[in-house]
């Protein structure tokens, strides 16, 4: 089964992660058919918009702990993977000359918000919330939450989410600028291909030039985000994450 859906409607594209029982929680084979993905999206030149969305009761929940935990005898290894696919994903989705619209219909967690941040347009529904959960594992943030984050809300704010593992609301990161606009959960996806719609409409050439302009910092997000999954391999090798983890997934079965 495919991890991530691919539907083409030109001048419309749709992404759709797909790993619904783990709450599309990240794991390689994950990360490596959404980069096939955008791939094939940035080679379609009948795709002028692309949604971003995901199957199941959350958006993402990030890496995944308990692949963490039976990787753990080759840690360092499987962790830079991980962190490593993310970044590349992230930076795909920027570096995509299409403008992305996601539709972000639940909770997102960990290295997920990633994804999130690289969209152009985000629509959240009441139910969608990010929570970092890096000082309750016991791992070293990544997926944006140091590198793209702090930009966007302010530096004490993304702290204040970080160290405290406090949830962020849908109404918080609209009104701090992580999102766009709440609207009806059972709705979202159609009013982010209306808003897509919309964007196709417009003169191509100034949508693209717009984007490539927006996202002018890319190359000090790239160099922030392989900080992010430096300190990430670093952390993960520590009695304090292996114990995090152990009490996060015991937790997790209760």
């Amino acid at each position: 089964m495919s991890l991530v859906f691919l539907e083409i409607m030109p001048p419309l594209a749709t992404i759709t992660l797909n790993r619904p029982e783990r709450h599309n929680s990240l794991i390689p084979e994950l990360l490596r058919e959404l980069l096939e993905v955008i791939d094939s999206v940035k080679a379609n030149n009948e795709v002028r918009v692309v949604v971003l969305q995901a199957n199941g009761r959350s958006f993402s929940t990030g890496g995944d702990v308990k692949a963490f935990y039976d990787h753990w005898n080759e840690i360092e290894s499987y962790s830079g993977e991980v962190v490593g696919l993310l970044n590349d994903s992230i930076l795909a989705l920027i570096n995509l000359p299409q403008p992305i619209v996601a539709a972000v219909h639940g909770i997102v967690t960990g290295g997920s918000l990633g994804l999130v941040l690289a969209c152009d347009v985000v629509l959240l529904s009441e139910r969608a919330s990010f929570t970092s959960f890096y000082s309750v594992v016991g791992f070293s943030p990544d997926g944006g939450w140091t590198a793209m984050l702090p930009s966007l809300i302010g530096q004490k704010r993304a702290a204040q989410a970080l160290m405290l593992n406090e949830t962020i609301t849908a109404r918080q990161a609209v009104e701090w600028g992580m999102a766009n606009r709440i609207v009806e959960a059972v709705s979202i996806r159609d009013e982010a291909v209306a808003a897509a719609r919309k964007i196709a409409a417009m003169k191509v050439g100034s949508i693209r030039r717009a984007k490539k302009n927006l996202w002018s910092n890319v190359d000090q997000i790239a160099r922030s985000l392989e900080s992010e999954r430096a300190q990430f391999i670093t952390q993960i090798k520590t009695e304090d994450a292996k114990l995090g983890v152990a009490q996060f997934l015991s937790a997790s079965m209760m």
